[in-house]
């Protein structure tokens, strides 16, 4: 709990982007929906904290990314299952085998992603 309790219970560190080697980065934050302005006003108290520790200008901005609340991912699921169900179905009506396999794998492709 580098940043403190009330930043790391309402974001995490999602990536670091580097431009010059070692110095001037910018921390991707995920924040959680309805904290953004929160954790917007803490971005310096961030910036200091993460350069303190490790003793120099690792990271000198912070780029905040809302995250989906649980219900928000869940209904999304929902949403893509059912899509991936009408998807299949549809597939499973193709005459040529070479393209309904083709694009079956597609499709399980971008369901594992």
């Amino acid at each position: 709990m580098l940043v403190g309790k009330d930043i790391s219970n309402n974001s995490y560190p999602k990536s670091i982007k580097m431009k010059n080697g070692t110095s001037n980065g910018t921390l991707i934050l995920s924040v959680k929906r309805g904290n953004e302005i929160n954790i917007e006003y803490s971005k310096t108290e961030i910036i200091n904290k993460i350069n303190s520790y490790f003793g120099y200008k690792l990271i000198n901005a912070v780029r905040l990314k809302t995250s989906r609340t649980e219900n928000e991912k869940n209904k999304k699921n929902k949403t893509a299952n059912k899509l991936s169900k009408n998807l299949k179905k549809k597939i499973n009506e193709i005459k040529s085998e070479s393209i309904r396999n083709s694009l079956s794998e597609l499709l399980d492709e971008a369901n594992n992603d």
